[in-house]
């Protein structure tokens, strides 16, 4: 039985949504989350909590302050009328921004973790290689959490 025009509908805008929120996410939460491991800021405790908020909250009840955030008598609303641009709720937009605040917690916690994992040792061994920042970042701190998953170097045991 072949699928209802409907159906395929459904299923290319949930796999849109699937693909355009991971590439978001990566985006997004692995610099928040290099952020989070790596500061001894003030607000790292606010931005921890914020970004765990939709763990606390059940879904209907973000669904409804993004609603009301996001609408047109919403703050966030209003501010994009003023420009010209459009609503987001009952919006590609919308379920993008919901889909995206509703995982994120989901993948800042584990990248937090893998980067707080490596230590400061490899970093610092980049430093004194003369590794910009940015460089530390993309080759040493990025690559290494990767392979830490793997059998191969979990049961690896360093040599003395």
């Amino acid at each position: 039985m072949p699928l209802a025009p409907v159906d395929t509908t459904a299923i290319v805008l949930t796999l849109k949504l699937a693909s355009v929120t991971t590439v978001l996410l990566l985006l997004i939460a692995t610099p928040l989350a290099w952020w989070l491991t790596h500061t001894h800021a003030r607000l790292r405790a606010a931005v921890t909590a914020l970004v765990s908020l939709p763990l606390v909250l059940p879904p209907t009840v973000l669904g409804f302050y993004l609603l009301v955030l996001l609408g047109p008598q919403g703050a966030v609303g209003q501010w994009m009328q003023q420009f010209g641009m459009s609503t987001l709720p009952f919006t590609f937009g919308g379920l993008l921004v919901g889909s995206v605040i509703f995982s994120l917690p989901f993948a800042v916690q584990p990248i937090a973790n893998a980067f707080a994992a490596i230590g400061t040792r490899p970093l610092e061994v980049a430093a004194t290689l003369r590794a910009s920042p940015w460089d530390r970042f993309a080759s040493v701190a990025v690559p290494w959490p990767a392979p830490a998953s793997s059998p191969q170097r979990c049961s690896h045991s360093p040599t003395p």
